[in-house]
């Protein structure tokens, strides 16, 4: 016997030039697209940065570097054959040594202050007075190096110049800044007095527009 069928029931998704792709459950993840372009400048960033801090670290290392083999000669010069005047294997320079308590700063001096110098350490301007004779004697540092803390200083701190077997001990008398054209700090005085200079403000980005400025007289 045969059964007549009832009507079919409708597809829900019937097939034709209109039957819209099944919808997944699970999107496929999102992928961010990164033009070359961008690509490229981003590595440029990253080789500069690291060209800059490679750069900065060589300049540290040297200046380390030069620093130690100084402290060494300044030993040398300080040692009891040198006090008793017998002739040492390499005759050189008498070496200063600058120590400041209050900012834990001790380096050895360097004879002049070209830009070259003052990345090594200190510099003693060559045209005035040595450090302990009379006049005006003016060392000068970078700001963000050796003389990083020098407006910590005030009146009263004491300086300590050591050459050889000398220590001169120098008493802050005060500090100013000024304008980088004022030479006025660098004239000589009757007395021996100990001057130093740094670039001002000293967390200042870029060329720093003053300069601060610490007057010490030696200690009687």
């Amino acid at each position: 016997m045969n059964l007549a069928s009832g009507p079919r029931s409708a597809d829900p998704n019937p097939a034709g030039p209109n039957r819209q792709p099944a919808v997944s459950s699970h999107p496929r993840p999102y992928k961010l697209r990164t033009s070359t372009p961008r690509r490229a400048i981003s590595l440029a960033f990253l080789i500069v940065g690291a060209c800059l801090l490679g750069y900065v670290g060589a300049q540290y290392f040297d200046m380390y570097r030069t620093q130690r083999n100084l402290e060494a000669a300044w030993q040398r010069q300080a040692s009891p054959a040198a006090r008793l005047g017998q002739p040492m294997a390499a005759p050189i320079a008498v070496l200063t040594r600058l120590q400041i308590p209050r900012i834990k700063l001790d380096a050895i001096v360097l004879e002049g202050a070209t830009r070259a110098q003052l990345g090594k350490g200190p510099g003693h301007l060559e045209e005035t007075a040595t450090p302990g004779e009379t006049g005006n004697a003016v060392i000068t540092a970078h700001r963000d190096t050796f003389f990083r803390h020098l407006f910590e200083l005030n009146r009263g701190d004491e300086i300590i110049v050591r050459r050889g077997a000398e220590s001169l001990r120098f008493h802050v008398t005060g500090k100013k800044v000024v304008d980088p054209d004022d030479l006025s700090v660098l004239q000589p005085t009757p007395d021996a007095q100990l001057t130093l200079i740094t670039c001002y403000p000293t967390y200042y980005i870029g060329p720093a527009p003053q300069r601060l400025v610490v007057f010490s007289k030696l200690a009687e």
